[in-house]
């Protein structure tokens, strides 16, 4: 066995040691309420308390748990000032408030800011650790089944407030000439390509009453939900979802306008996904790509956003993208350039990099 070297006090960075304790003991007090958030989120706790402020045993009652575990929770919750609370020394009696812009972070669908699916999201990857553990020994994958529902339902909800707000306010409108050809008759045609539970496709469909939209996932499951929600949305009618693989997409009527939202990375075969997207498109036409934006080179230490883009790819999109042998083993952290390569093998002869301000996303349109 080798010992762990013992370094002299001289040759240690004892400030850069100390800056790593803090952090690494911050990290852990953000993931034990990101985990009370989740607690939250999934037993209705925080919706209990949106009509009036309420004392532990009313909202145990209105949420249907134990008082106990409830005010533990509720105490939990206000220390970490994330509630409010009356003061009142008697825990019994003490009554429990949520602020308008808590509701808006935690329970508001629909808002952009609304970031409670992140809680979920880091529960789903925490299940599949030993997975993830078994991929890093054997150089296999995790498949995205095994990451469960909590996952799923992370990724909808965290990408469906910018569908809904984004996609044809600014995204689709960057390319002046798609926009006008989704306006105009005879009826444009678009795939939306990795569909997932079908928000980017509503959202498209909502935006544009005369196009028919045609979402395609390899997610069983998630096809499902996205049929639910377009019927929940009216739109039913237009929209058609359907399982399958990108690499295999097959139609006999051409597309205007193929999208891919935060997907190409995730694929074993992205050339092959795109060869058989640029493949549906009418001559000429657009493949509308939205990603996680990244450096355009390796730079450590990272930014916040180049750090959560490895922390995601580590425990999510690597093993995902690597379940199927052969795989391209992209990751989270796709740079432009590399983007720009897959697009081209695929046989894609335009690639630009569109003007859209967003925090956590680039867009890139690819000509056929």
């Amino acid at each position: 066995m080798t010992a762990t070297p013992t370094l002299m006090p001289e040759a240690m960075d004892t400030a850069r040691r100390d800056e790593l304790a803090d952090r690494i003991f911050s990290a852990s007090l953000g993931a034990l309420e990101l985990l009370s958030v989740y607690i939250g989120e999934r037993l209705g706790l925080y919706r209990a308390l949106v009509e009036r402020a309420s004392t532990a045993s009313e909202v145990a009652e209105r949420a249907g748990v134990a008082e106990r575990y409830a005010r533990e929770w509720l105490e939990q919750q206000a220390v970490a000032a994330v509630i409010d609370h009356d003061g009142d020394p008697d825990g019994s009696r003490r009554r429990y408030s949520i602020d308008p812009a808590v509701v808006e972070v935690l329970l508001d669908a629909d808002a952009l800011s609304y970031l409670a699916p992140l809680a979920t999201g880091v529960v789903g990857a925490a299940r599949s650790l030993p997975a993830v553990l078994d991929a890093f020994r054997s150089g296999r994958g995790v498949p995205y089944a095994a990451y469960g529902a909590d996952f799923r339902h992370a990724i909808a909800a965290l990408n469906r407030p910018m569908f809904l707000h984004q996609l044809g306010t600014t995204w689709i409108p960057a390319m002046p000439d798609i926009e006008r050809r989704l306006r105009a008759d005879p009826p444009a045609r678009v795939l939306d390509i990795g569909c997932g539970c079908g928000w980017s496709t509503i959202a498209i469909a909502r935006a544009y009453p005369r196009a028919e939209v045609v979402g395609v996932d390899s997610d069983g499951p998630s096809i499902e939900a996205a049929r639910v929600n377009a019927a929940r949305a009216g739109l039913e009618w237009r929209t058609q979802f359907v399982e399958s693989s990108a690499a295999s997409v097959a139609t006999e009527t051409p597309f205007d306008l193929a999208c891919a939202f935060e997907c190409i990375h995730d694929m074993a075969d992205p050339v092959g996904a795109l060869r058989a997207a640029r493949q549906s498109l009418v001559p000429g036409g657009t493949l509308l790509i939205g990603d996680d934006k990244v450096e355009g080179t390796f730079t450590a230490p990272g930014s916040p956003t180049e750090r959560a883009a490895y922390g995601w790819s580590t425990l999510h999109c690597l093993p995902v993208g690597m379940a199927d042998d052969p795989s391209a083993g992209t990751g989270t952290v796709m740079r432009p350039s590399t983007l720009r390569r897959y697009t081209e093998e695929a046989g894609f002869t335009g690639f630009e990099v569109l003007d859209i301000e967003h925090d956590f996303w680039s867009f890139y349109r690819v000509v056929a």
